[in-house]
């Protein structure tokens, strides 16, 4: 793979709400990757666990930024605006990134200037240390996704001035109303055909236990329709 230019600034992002057990595993697949960001930020979400402890070992290689608990929407813009890079990148605190992540999307950012988002692959894996009794609640086959994640998007910082943050009333699925205004805005993108992503599958993943999870998947949607319609109709006077 060619060298990548040295204007190539990655800020990630970790969001991170009770991540004791996890999050060691996820900072340590950044400062894995064969293109090293320019900054790691990891943001707690007001944990009531250990997390803070789970982040000492890593001293000036991460800076940690805590805040009173507001869920994940909030918990990425902090980090969002405290990053310094000119691309940005996200990773739930229970969640890996392969080696290459980074270096793969920004070869092919490099090839076509144009590009501002980068998608890859996901390969979701069940947790190793659940005893057979969590395996068999997670037993729905471990499937590879291309679809659109926010734990496998790079992304130019100037998406966000454009399209705007993250929607902070939305818990679960507010990165499918993020991505809808990125579309509607006419960003340009592509998906990288390797995995990029392993997803942990856990008892406690945020989509089990958010028990709002539908009506905010249903509220996210209905606000994508109502945004498109009124585009149109104002299209047509």
């Amino acid at each position: 793979m060619p060298k990548l230019a040295s204007t190539n600034e990655v800020s990630v992002v970790i969001p991170a709400f009770n991540a004791e057990r996890y999050l060691a595993a996820a900072v340590e697949s950044v400062l894995a990757q064969t293109f090293l960001p320019l900054e790691i930020l990891v943001v707690d979400d007001g944990s009531t666990d250990a997390t803070p402890k789970s982040a000492e070992p890593f001293g000036g290689k991460i800076i940690y930024l805590r805040r009173p608990h507001s869920g994940i929407s909030a918990t990425r813009n902090c980090g969002i605006k405290a990053a310094r890079g000119n691309w940005l990148a996200f990773l739930d605190a229970d969640d890996l990134w392969t080696r290459e992540k980074l270096e793969s999307q920004l070869a092919v950012a490099e090839k076509n200037r144009a590009l501002e988002i980068i998608f890859g692959g996901i390969q979701q894996f069940v947790s190793p240390e659940l005893n057979r009794a969590g395996q068999m609640k997670l037993s729905a086959p471990l499937e590879t996704s291309m679809a659109p994640h926010v734990g496998t998007m790079l992304v130019r910082t100037t998406v966000f001035e454009r399209v705007g943050l993250f929607d902070e009333t939305l818990n679960v699925a507010e990165f499918i109303e993020w991505f809808a205004r990125a579309q509607d805005a006419g960003v340009s993108l592509t998906t990288l055909p390797e995995i990029v992503l392993k997803r942990r599958r856990h008892l406690t993943n945020t989509t089990l236990r958010q028990k709002n999870s539908l009506t905010d998947m249903t509220f996210a949607m209905k606000r994508i329709l109502d945004r498109r319609r009124q585009t149109a109709l104002a299209a047509q006077l």
